[in-house]
């Protein structure tokens, strides 16, 4: 397995450790619960080191951006960052991703999923036909996210840029806890607000980072955070989860994201999916609420009141906030109006649930 810069202490902090994308990641460090709260009610960091990270440079890294995600990065202004999607030749969804445009027109860092890195890699290599400079820095990046409503204040102090007043979807490089060249950005994935904080992991830097973090924090009650968390707090927001609510045989339009597939500009399966807009989807990813007792599980069936099978749970746990087991999944269009009733199908149980409007919280 694959170690971190910060795998030696998610051990010594005593962090239940998994494998997780190849990488010996912590799942836990107390419970999922106490985690889940301190982030949406203080504050809490995030070992997202997993993370995959490449450069592209040159005259024509806009095009090749351009032709391979679904949104239109030509309306990205430096420090600024974009959610999008590359599409396959299918209309389905090689991977989720977001695109920093650091120098317009000419370098931007596209931040990919843990487990899709190769896959990606390969994606975008084999599209590049204008010889786009491309580096894969995903080995020496290193990436906390700090999340919770207190979280810039904590780290305020330890940086030259305002991150009080980092915008969302934007970040800035400078000075942090005594390291240069340090990009911090405002996209998160609790809704909880926070930064994510990029560096390369020379020096001594990821020591002496993640050291002033925590001297900084650990007074005013923030905690090293772990993957459980992460999942429970997403889920929350309604934010898909590749490999769960997205994989290459969903489309954008199903899982609704229809808002970053700009059909005013080439990409990869445009047409198809153009002409899956005008004839509309079959199924579509929805979020529901278990009336019942019981927690729905990837992979579980999604059947209507007589029993018949309408669709599949792609994501579900028990809401710390709310109290009550939630989820995601694709259903018939026909069955996905908000409020419909539906069940889940666990074992030799049908547990009653209704869809509703997202984010759960």
């Amino acid at each position: 397995m694959k170690q971190t810069p910060f795998t030696q202490k998610h051990i010594d902090l005593g962090a239940k450790m998994a494998e997780f994308a190849g990488y010996n990641m912590p799942i836990s460090y107390s419970s999922i619960n106490e985690e889940h709260h301190t982030v949406r009610k203080n504050a809490g960091v995030f070992d997202v080191s997993h993370m995959g990270e490449f450069i592209l440079k040159g005259e024509n890294a806009l095009d090749l951006i351009q032709k391979v995600t679904t949104n239109d990065a030509a309306k990205l202004k430096n420090g600024q960052a974009q959610y999008s999607i590359f599409t396959n030749e299918h209309g389905g969804i090689v991977d989720d991703l977001i695109v920093y445009c650091v120098e317009e027109n000419k370098v931007y860092m596209l931040v990919v999923n843990a487990a899709n890195i190769d896959k990606d890699w390969n994606w975008v290599s084999q599209h590049n036909t204008n010889n786009v400079e491309m580096h894969n820095i995903s080995e020496k990046t290193a990436l906390l996210a700090i999340q919770g409503p207190q979280a810039t204040a904590i780290l305020q102090p330890l940086t030259d840029i305002d991150i009080l007043n980092l915008k969302y979807y934007t970040f800035a490089k400078g000075n942090f806890a005594g390291v240069p060249n340090v990009l911090i950005s405002a996209t998160g994935y609790t809704g909880a607000g926070g930064v994510e904080i990029y560096f390369e992991d020379k020096d001594g830097a990821a020591e002496k980072i993640w050291n002033a973090i925590f001297e900084a924090g650990t007074p005013k009650g923030l905690k090293p955070i772990g993957l459980a968390a992460r999942d429970t707090l997403r889920l929350e927001m309604g934010y898909s989860l590749y490999g769960n609510d997205l994989d290459d045989t969903t489309s954008p339009l199903e899982a609704g994201l229809g808002w970053v597939t700009k059909f005013t500009k080439d990409f990869t399966a445009k047409e198809l999916l153009q002409q899956q807009k005008a004839e509309g989807v079959k199924r579509r990813l929805v979020g529901f609420e278990l009336a019942d007792k019981g927690i729905p599980r990837h992979g579980y069936e999604i059947v209507d009141d007589a029993g018949n099978i309408i669709g599949v749970v792609t994501s579900g746990t028990q809401s710390p906030t709310l109290g009550k087991a939630i989820g995601l999944g694709y259903v018939q269009t026909g069955n996905a109006a908000i409020g419909s009733n539906i069940f889940i199908k666990v074992r030799d149980k049908q547990l009653a649930a209704t869809i509703v409007k997202m984010p759960f919280v």
